[in-house]
């Protein structure tokens, strides 16, 4: 599964590609909007962070004319990015359009099978079911996902399956239980995936028992 970091901050972006894990950015309005910087000029700079990385960079309008003239100034900026665009039905129609001109889109704001379906006949790259904002309201936000997987593979579908809205890690867990191409995570949930209390311990007491040996990995020079 490929892991992508959700964040508008550069800072983010770097230290997390430092860990050679990371595949990908997504980034939204609310996110580039707390970065402090410009709209293309954070895009840009994340692309030089991640060189290969897919990096997704929002529309912000909400009608079809105005939408792929966004889409079409955005995508021209960098061969890396993805254009993301909301489940709406203009925004369903942008997609379509901007698969047929190459266009790599990523759609967001998807919470059921049927959006996903729509996302994907219309030739998405990404599709971003999110998980947190339905479990926020007491639902399962990962059977849509499951559902989205099974689609896709029962009907060989192009697109990718995103997991948005990740707010722990047992999202990344069951993202990969169910099959899902993509986990995308805030820098936190991302630095959590490291931690264990057992690795911590672990780790303390290797060392504690190596230097209580008087032990070195390089061994002195003798003198002459």
């Amino acid at each position: 599964m490929k892991l992508f970091v959700d964040t508008g901050d550069t800072d983010e972006v770097r230290k997390a590609a430092e860990w050679g894990v990371l595949d990908g950015v997504t980034t939204n309005p609310t996110l580039i909007a707390k970065s402090g910087k410009g709209f293309r000029e954070t895009v840009l700079e994340i692309c030089g962070l991640l060189p290969g990385g897919a990096i997704s960079a929002e529309v912000v309008a909400t009608d079809y004319d105005t939408m792929l003239n966004e889409a079409l100034e955005i995508a021209s900026w960098h061969p890396q990015i993805v254009v993301k665009v909301p489940l709406i039905e203009d925004g369903v129609r942008l997609v379509s359009t901007l698969s047929e001109r190459g266009v790599r889109t990523n759609v967001t704001l998807v919470f059921t099978v049927t959006q996903a379906l729509l996302a994907a006949k219309a030739g998405a790259t990404f599709i971003s079911n999110f998980v947190g904002r339905v479990d926020d309201i007491s639902g399962e936000g990962m059977d849509a996902v499951a559902e989205t997987v099974e689609m896709v593979r029962t009907y060989g579908f192009a697109s990718e399956v995103l997991v948005a809205s990740v707010r722990h890690p047992q999202h990344v867990v069951q993202a990969l239980r169910v099959g899902a191409h993509i986990s995308t995570c805030p820098f936190k949930v991302l630095e959590q995936l490291f931690r264990h209390p057992l690795t911590d311990s672990g780790l303390k007491r290797f060392l504690d028992d190596w230097n209580k040996a008087g032990l070195s990995i390089f061994q002195p020079t003798p003198s002459r």
